[in-house]
Order: structure tokens, then sequence, then C-alpha cells
């Protein structure tokens, strides 16, 4: 999960770097890493690689009387902490009908999964965990497909176990549709699993857990769709940075 800093209004490109130096991420343990921008309203802070189980992270946003470029200026500061959680990664292999779930390394689960058809593949990737829900009603318009009740696609589905990868509407769910997955590409982008599994994984995988997705035809994710922030090279993160690469000091 990276750090994600969202602003009402518009960043001015002249003022992103003044901004960055504002806000200044500390670590309990040293972590290489840098801001990146997806917009003039969106920028991100992210390691190079994964952030190490247990690290205590600590943003301090300064941002009282620095301007946006457009001459508005900080009121206030923030600061948000959060903890590492323990290493639980999870691989997706469309090709493969599996899903495989490591824990501080070790393989302690694999599960038949099916994935995204081939007019609606699923999304390649590395997407952090947004959120999960026990419950989510799943609609066919939400998603752009169709709002024609008389449209073979069209789906209005509560589903259970759902755990949120993309903002576009990506989940590792149970589908009644496909209650015995492993053999088949038939969702609109999902990952199903039985419900037995679903239910396991919900249980057990965090917000900010990542799931990686490869063998889809439909390419990466954009890194702002959800937090895809590790779809980009290092090399592309760095582009998108006005300060460039740091490493934390302690917190």
């Amino acid at each position: 999960m990276p750090i994600s800093v969202v602003f009402t209004d518009p960043v001015a490109h002249s003022a992103r770097a003044g901004i960055e130096r504002h806000l200044k991420v500390t670590t309990s343990v040293p972590v290489t890493g840098a801001w990146h921008w997806f917009s003039d309203t969106r920028v991100d802070w992210r390691p190079e690689k994964f952030w190490p189980s247990g690290t205590k992270v600590t943003l301090n946003a300064g941002l009282t009387g620095v301007g946006d470029g457009h001459g508005r200026y900080g009121i206030h500061g923030y600061q948000h902490s959060f903890t590492i959680g323990s290493d639980f990664e999870t691989t997706v292999s469309v090709p493969g009908h599996t899903m495989k779930i490591t824990h501080n390394g070790r393989v302690i689960r694999t599960m038949p999964m099916d994935a995204g058809s081939p007019k609606f593949p699923s999304w390649d990737g590395t997407m952090a965990v947004i959120d999960k829900q026990r419950e989510v009603r799943m609609t066919s318009c939400s998603v752009g497909i169709t709002c024609d009740p008389h449209n073979p696609n069209y789906y209005d589905l509560t589903l259970p176990w759902d755990v949120h990868l993309t903002n576009s509407g990506t989940y590792v769910h149970y589908s009644p549709a496909d209650p015995y997955p492993g053999s088949s590409n038939g969702s609109h982008g999902c990952i199903h699993l039985s419900l037995s599994d679903a239910q396991w994984y919900y249980n057990h995988v965090e917000q900010g857990d990542p799931v990686t997705i490869t063998g889809s035809p439909r390419g990466k994710a954009a890194g702002d769709n959800g937090y895809a922030d590790f779809d980009l090279s290092w090399s592309q993160w760095l582009a998108g940075s006005a300060t460039g690469q740091q490493t934390t000091s302690a917190s």
C-alpha cells in the first residue's frame, strides 16, 4: 500500500517540488522510495520494493503556508501513521487457473480460480488490496458494460466475500454463476473462487496486501486504478517525481 495524498484543488507543476519537500516520510527502518504525481490532485509515495514487514511509517504533511502554484496556500498540517503487516502475497495465474498465497515466503494455500473472459479479461499486474466487504452489490451498469437488462452481459447481483483490487471494479470473490472454478475464464474481469476459498481468503487478506495477476491479455492496470503503484517500473516512478529518490530517516 502506498502513501496516497489527494488534494481538493489542483497543484501546479511548478509547485510540486515544494509540496514534496513538505511531505516528510519517516520510518522505523530506512526505506528507499519516492513521490510520484499521477495527476495534479494525487501524489503517492511508495518504496522501490515492498515495505519490510513490521515497518512503522509516519507521514508529516507540513502544508501550512505552502502554495499550490495557483494562489492558494495550506492552512494546517496533517500527520498519519501506520504499521506494515506480515508478508502476505497472492499470485494469480490466469492460464493455470490457480491462486497461490504465501505468508512470510512460505506457500500456505493454492486455490483453483477463474478469471475474466476473452471479451472481459482481468487486469494483469500488482494491485494492493483497497478494502474488503462481506457483501457487495455488483452491476454491469456501474462498470460501464451495459445498463440494458435485456443485454446478455447485464447483471445486478449482491455477492459475498469481496476483496477489492481496482477502482474500475476488479474483485476477488465468490460467484454462484461459477461455483466450481478452476477450468474456465468467464467472469467480467473479477477473480472467482469457490465459496469456502473466498471466505477463507476474505478472512486472511488485509488492506494493502499485494495481489499479482499474470497471463491475462489485457495488460497491466494503470497505477492509479486503485493502488496499482507497483505496476510502474522504478524508472517510470521516478519520472513522475519532482524531488527524486530518497531514503527515509528513522521516526
